[in-house]
């Protein structure tokens, strides 16, 4: 098991866990990600959570060696929560503007119902809601991850 997935399976942030260590929240967000820890860190680690430091050394070593597949498998768990937290904020924007129009409608009619003002703000922030949701929905998909790399690629010089 990983140290991020014993750390989580304890409920604790890597704030906790760099805290209970003694170890800095950069050092536990590198071993995260598979770089090597030295003797000390891990005998910190082990002590924290009460295993031998041979098995947190096996982990390290398991963990450079599958280190593209963890590295492929936290960019699609990353771009997941990137897109769910995206989609969250798009219908927190929609709900938004529903209510608030809404509320214009209700108070230009009790007013003055004789010229439709509300109009102007629904048409002005619709216009944000629709960029937002073109946004999050990939309507227009010009400026892909693919495209980003070719352009990265190109200005390097060479393969990523």
């Amino acid at each position: 098991m990983e140290l991020r997935m014993k750390r989580l399976a304890k409920a604790w942030s890597q704030e906790q866990l760099a805290e209970m260590s003694g170890l800095n929240v950069r050092t536990i967000q590198r071993i995260e990600r598979g770089q090597k820890a030295s003797l000390e860190s891990l005998k910190s680690l082990a002590a924290v959570f009460d295993v031998h430091i041979n098995e947190l050394r096996g982990e390290a070593k398991e963990m450079n060696d599958t280190e593209s597949k963890l590295d492929k498998s936290n960019a699609h768990e990353l771009a997941v929560v990137e897109y769910v937290r995206d989609l969250k904020g798009f219908y927190s924007h929609l709900m938004n503007y529903v209510v608030v129009i809404s509320l214009l409608f209700i108070i230009n009619f009790i007013t003055y119902s004789g010229y439709i003002w509300a109009w102007w703000p629904a048409l002005g922030w619709g216009l944000g809601v629709l960029n937002h949701a073109i946004h999050v929905f990939e309507v227009f998909n010009w400026f892909t991850a693919g495209w980003e790399k070719r352009q990265i690629e190109k200005r390097l010089g060479h393969k990523l």
